[in-house]
C-alpha cells in the first residue's frame, strides 16, 4: 500500500463505525415516530433501498463479480446471519432499550471474536480477553441502571441484543474465507440481495397489515433511505474494505467507537438525557475493549491464510 493510503483502512473503518453509530439512533427515530413500524419492515425496507442502490450501479459500471464456483453457500450462509438473524435482533433490541446502550452492547463484539477464533482456528486465548469482558459487562450493568440505581432496561431488549452479538462472531468468522477472493463492495452487494430475499416474505407474512397503518412521511422515508444507502450498504462496503487490509480481529477493534458516535448524535437531537451513570458505563466498556485489544496479535492473518 502506498505510503499516502497508509492510513486509508483506519479512516474508513472510523467512517463505518460513524454510520452504524447514527442507525441505532435513526431507527430508534421510526420506532417513536410510527407507532406501527415493525423491526421487519425496517430492515426489508433497508434492504429493498440498499439493492436497489448498489446493483444497477455495479452492473452499469462492470464491476459485479460472479460468486465462485462452491462459494455460493458461504453467501448464503453469511446473509442469513448479517443482514437477516443480526439485523432481527439488533433492530428487536432498539425497540426495547436506548439507542445508546443498544449501540454499547453491540460495541462488544471484538471481545468475543478472540473466543471465536481460539475456537475456529485454535488461536491462543489470552487472559486479557477475559477481563475485558468481565469489565465490559459491568459497564452495560451500569448503563442499563437508573439514577435512582433501579434497573431500567428490558431483560428482553438485552437478550435480542446479546444474540446479535453472538450472530456477528459467527458473521465475522464466515466473512474471513471469502474476503480474499472478492471485492468488498461485491460481497456487500450480495449480502443485501440474499437478505432482501430472507425479510420480504417473512415481512409480507407477518407484518401486512401494519403497511397501512404507516404515515410515509417524507421523514420516514428519509431514515429509512439512510439506514439502507449509509448503514446497510457504504457501511458494510468499507468496514470489508478496512478489514481485508487489517484483518478480522484487529479491524473489528473499530466497532469500538460505535457507541461514543450513538451517544452524541443521541444527546445532539435531545432522544436521550444526561445521565452520569451511562457516562460511566461507557467508560468502563471502553476500558474493557482497550485491555482486551491487547490481545490482538499481529501475526493472526498470515496464520489465517495459511490455514484457509
Amino acid at each position: 500500500m502506498r505510503e499516502g493510503n497508509k492510513y486509508l483502512p483506519q479512516l474508513l473503518m472510523i467512517v463505518s463505525s460513524a454510520f452504524w453509530g447514527a442507525s441505532f439512533i435513526f431507527t430508534k427515530g421510526l420506532f417513536l415516530s410510527e407507532p406501527a413500524i415493525s423491526p421487519n419492515i425496517i430492515l426489508t425496507g433497508r434492504m429493498l433501498i440498499a439493492t436497489l442502490f448498489t446493483m444497477p450501479l455495479l452492473m452499469l459500471t462492470g464491476r459485479l463479480e460472479r460468486i465462485k464456483k462452491g462459494h455460493l453457500k458461504y453467501f448464503l450462509i453469511l446473509a442469513f446471519t448479517e443482514p437477516f438473524m443480526y439485523s432481527i435482533c439488533e433492530t428487536g433490541g432498539v425497540q426495547y432499550v436506548s439507542g445508546s446502550l443498544a449501540s454499547i452492547i453491540i460495541a462488544t463484539i471484538p471481545l468475543f471474536i478472540p473466543f471465536g477464533m481460539a475456537l475456529v482456528y485454535k488461536e491462543n486465548l489470552k487472559v486479557n480477553a477475559v477481563i475485558g469482558v468481565l469489565l465490559s459487562l459491568g459497564g452495560i450493568a451500569l448503563m442499563s441502571l437508573n439514577d435512582d440505581m433501579s434497573f431500567s432496561a428490558s431483560p428482553k431488549g438485552l437478550a435480542l441484543l446479546a444474540c446479535a452479538v453472538f450472530i456477528a462472531v459467527i458473521y465475522t468468522l464466515i466473512l474471513v474465507k471469502i474476503l480474499d477472493h472478492y471485492h468488498p463492495i461485491t460481497i456487500t452487494s450480495y449480502q443485501n440481495l440474499i437478505g432482501l430475499l430472507y425479510f420480504a416474505p417473512l415481512m409480507l407474512v407477518m407484518d401486512h397489515s401494519r403497511l397501512p397503518m404507516l404515515s410515509y412521511s417524507s421523514a420516514m422515508w428519509l431514515r429509512i433511505a439512510f439506514l439502507g444507502i449509509f448503514c446497510s450498504t457504504v457501511a458494510y462496503m468499507l468496514f470489508n474494505y478496512g478489514m481485508k487490509r487489517l484483518g478480522a480481529t484487529a479491524g473489528s477493534v473499530y466497532n469500538n467507537i460505535i457507541p461514543v458516535f450513538s451517544l452524541l448524535l443521541a444527546l445532539a437531537i435531545g432522544q436521550e438525557t444526561f445521565s452520569w451513570l451511562k457516562v460511566l458505563g461507557m467508560a468502563v466498556v471502553l476500558v474493557g475493549l482497550t485491555v482486551a485489544q491487547k490481545t490482538f496479535g499481529k501475526g493472526y492473518n498470515k496464520k489465517q491464510k495459511e490455514e484457509l
